[in-house]
C-alpha cells in the first residue's frame, strides 16, 4: 500500500500470476515423462517395445528388459 489507500502496486491483485486460468501449464510438479515423473507408469524397453510397471523408488534406466536385457526408459 504506497499511500495509504489500498490500491496497492499496479499488477499485483488477484488474477494476475500465472495460476492454471491465467496462461500457466497448471500440471504441478511431477507431471509428464521426465526424471522424477512419480510413482505411476511404465518403464518401456527402446529395443522390443516391452512394457513393465514402474516400481517405486528405481529409475527406469537402471531396470533391465526382461525380454532382451537392455536398460529401458521412462514412457
Amino acid at each position: 500500500m504506497p499511500r495509504g489507500d489500498g490500491t496497492g502496486p499496479a499488477g499485483a491483485g488477484p488474477g494476475t500470476g500465472m495460476g492454471r486460468g491465467r496462461g500457466g501449464q497448471g500440471r504441478g510438479r511431477m507431471g509428464g515423462n521426465r526424471a522424477g515423473a512419480g510413482p505411476s507408469g511404465y518403464c518401456v524397453c527402446p529395443s522390443c517395445g516391452e512394457r513393465v510397471a514402474h516400481r517405486v523408488g528405481t529409475p527406469c534406466y537402471q531396470t533391465v528388459c526382461p525380454k532382451c536385457g537392455a536398460k529401458m526408459v521412462r514412457e
